[in-house]
């Protein structure tokens, strides 16, 4: 569709480095892949950092302008950019852990897999879909059920920390007041952002952890 209308692909990997798509990698298969090595991502630096991928030279140079104040040359800016490169010690820290990348997917997906069963048995939880087409990293496990705010006061007084992502949908931002959008204008997308729900999500998440997770979701759902 994009090649039909000359349009040029930007993904937006910030969450999805190591997933695939239809065998390939995610951040590959457009023009341009956005990557975040923000601490808490599935590949984290120890401080802020992101990246970009192509395979056009043309965009690439360009981007190595604008993350230099938009110069090619020392002192010689040709248009409005940033400083916008990468610390050298966070790089050197991802290049190392880059090699555990696979294996920490690995893991996640284990993770996930062992909510799923535990989950099947649970009435009223709905757990993140799979669509088949590709392999998932997990970056978060986010479920979807009733009385969200409820659930996590009870379930963080279990000892159980869960995270509600993105509480207040785009359209409601006060940025965007001006295009005129309120609250039922998008239904589905404000019930989301009132029943997600992350459950703890990383490469070391053992099993017993996972089983105690789901039976205080129980406990809290039964009342």
């Amino acid at each position: 569709l994009a090649k039909k209308h000359n349009l040029m692909v930007l993904e937006d990997t910030a969450q999805a480095i190591g997933a695939t798509y239809k065998g390939r990698r995610v951040a590959a298969i457009g023009d341009v892949g956005c990557i975040s090595f923000f601490p808490s991502k599935n590949l984290g630096g120890y401080g802020d950092g992101g990246m970009v991928v192509t395979n056009s030279e043309e965009v690439f140079r360009h981007l190595v302008s604008l993350r230099a104040h938009g110069s090619t040359k020392k002192y010689f800016s040709e248009e409005q950019g940033w400083n916008s490169r990468l610390d050298e010690l966070q790089a050197g820290i991802l290049r190392v852990k880059l090699r555990y990348l696979d294996q920490w997917s690995g893991d996640r997906r284990a993770a996930a897999d062992r909510y799923d069963q535990l989950l099947r048995n649970l009435p009223g939880v709905t757990a993140p879909a799979r669509n088949g087409f590709g392999d998932h990293v997990f970056h978060q496990y986010t479920v979807t059920l009733p009385q969200r705010d409820h659930v996590q006061e009870r379930l963080a007084a279990l000892g159980v920390t869960t995270m509600v992502y993105y509480p207040t949908p785009m359209h409601m931002q006060p940025i965007y007041a001006s295009l005129g959008y309120r609250e039922g204008s998008l239904p589905v997308t404000e019930a989301a952002c009132k029943q997600v729900l992350s459950l703890p999500m990383f490469p070391e998440l053992r099993p017993e952890q996972s089983e105690y997770v789901i039976e205080s979701l129980a406990q809290v759902l039964k009342g």
